[in-house]
């Protein structure tokens, strides 16, 4: 099964392949062994590689918005044809909420420079702390919220050229 995977608003393509109780996923040339240990209550424990990691996991229809370490990743099942051309909704260097919740920090203004990588605002949802981060090196064109602030699914929160 093929997965799209997006992560600062870039896209790319996980291959999950069954291996028994386990999955072996493949992105590009790097491939780990994925063992799902527990499932509940919208958390995982699982064994990457031999790495106990937990996952926290909120969906929306075909999207899911998996958590690790901070780190937040929206995947979705890849149909058998691409779909080309027609703007989406979200701008390149524009970054959405993953899930509901409130604005913790806003560590940059509108006109600054920023690096890839570099985390621009922390949601707190379902007592999680949601780093976002830079896409790109650019600049913040739209800061769109402020701390404090309560958000919801794909809101757009920054945008970065």
């Amino acid at each position: 099964m093929k997965t799209n995977f997006e992560y600062l608003s870039a896209n790319y393509v996980i291959n999950l392949i069954p291996t028994g109780k386990s999955h072996r996923a493949a992105m590009g040339d790097k491939t780990v062994n994925v063992e799902i240990l527990r499932a509940e209550n919208g958390k995982l424990d699982l064994l990457i590689d031999g790495e106990r990691v937990v996952a926290f996991i909120s969906a929306d229809g075909a999207k899911r918005w998996v958590t690790i370490n901070g780190r937040t990743f929206m995947l979705t099942k890849q149909s058998g044809v691409r779909k080309r051309g027609g703007g989406g909704q979200q701008s390149a260097g524009g970054l959405t909420a993953p899930m509901p919740g409130q604005v913790r920090a806003v560590n940059v203004s509108e006109g600054e420079s920023v690096t890839k990588g570099q985390t621009l605002l922390v949601l707190e949802a379902m007592k999680m702390e949601i780093r976002i981060q830079a896409p790109m090196d650019g600049v913040v064109k739209k800061l769109l919220v402020k701390q404090g602030q309560t958000v919801e699914r794909e809101q757009t929160l920054i945008t970065v050229e």
